[in-house]
């Protein structure tokens, strides 16, 4: 089969190549986003967390040749952005949204403070395993060529959706997140429990931004995030909590996000660049119809608020 022979499935595979690039940062952020809010917490901080991991990852590839190195970096700087974050919620009256926005914004600067120097030199990039190789197509090869850690993230979510399920530490996630008065009449600490909540979602969302500055696009710069941090967070709500409903609906976001590199690369010239917005688009549709003045959504945790 020729590749010239791949016809009207051009476009699909190329959405279906794109979804998997695109979506795996979504993944990250969206499970560690997932574990911290089902403790009762949110963290709109993961934007800066994201982007300080791709500048940490790439940083410590390019001094060390080593790609999971820096993805290792990464997690630790993240769990630190986690632990900052979840420290100082803790205290009574504290907003989460107002401590996230800050964090955030303290993560970005202090990224593009100390990523200056390493927006020129190359580091290694993260390996891909070719499951397309039995194809002829140079399409369906690309389609194929995934990364190794968006099959991380994959598993990941379903083995999240299991420990949530079945496991103690599951269990006591969820009291806390349900309600911090029965946590404490159990003998469980809430805010102990949050802070490594919200360590370990840290953590993840750094992986995220590795991904990003080691593999696609697979270079460091200040605008590499895009906001995906942020739109994470809509995409939680949109899987009500669920981590397997996470990893799809980051596919669905990333094959929204893929449908404009799709276009163009089958020849369309005109208003292809409209659909680069379509992620966008479809983080302010979710926000508008989960939104509701007298309804809670389903599968929220009940102690979820936005002071603690």
């Amino acid at each position: 089969m020729e590749s010239s022979g791949i016809g009207i499935w051009g476009v699909p595979l190329a959405i279906l190549a794109g979804a998997i690039r695109v979506s795996t940062p979504f993944i990250f952020v969206s499970l560690g986003e997932s574990i911290t809010e089902r403790s009762g917490r949110i963290n709109l901080g993961l934007e800066g967390t994201l982007v300080f991991g791709a500048m940490t990852a790439y940083a410590v590839a390019v001094l060390t040749g080593s790609p999971w190195l820096g993805v290792l970096a990464a997690m630790g700087t993240g769990a630190v952005f986690g632990l900052v974050h979840g420290w100082i919620c803790k205290w009574p009256k504290v907003n989460d949204i107002a401590i996230g926005i800050a964090m955030m914004q303290f993560g970005l600067g202090l990224a593009f403070f100390l990523g200056k120097p390493f927006i020129k030199p190359a580091a290694p990039h993260l390996p891909s395993i070719p499951l397309g190789l039995w194809s002829g197509v140079p399409q369906i090869q690309a389609a194929l060529n995934i990364n190794v850690l968006f099959m991380i993230g994959a598993v990941l979510a379903f083995a999240l959706l299991w420990a949530f399920r079945n496991t103690r530490l599951g269990l006591i996630l969820r009291v806390v997140g349900d309600s911090t008065d029965a946590a404490r009449a159990m003998g469980i600490d809430p805010d102990r429990v949050r802070l490594i909540a919200t360590a370990a979602g840290g953590a993840l969302a750094a992986i995220g931004g590795a991904y990003l500055s080691l593999y696609y696009p697979g270079s460091w710069n200040e605008g590499i995030s895009s906001g995906q941090g942020l739109m994470a967070v809509a995409l939680v709500i949109f899987a009500r909590w669920n981590p397997v409903g996470c990893f799809f609906a980051a596919l669905l976001f990333g094959g929204a996000g893929a449908l404009g590199p799709a276009l163009q690369s089958v020849g369309v010239t005109q208003g292809y660049y409209l659909f680069y917005a379509a992620p966008y688009v479809l983080t302010l549709a979710i926000l508008i119809a989960t939104s509701s003045p007298t309804r809670s959504l389903a599968g929220a945790p009940g102690a979820l608020s936005l002071t603690k």
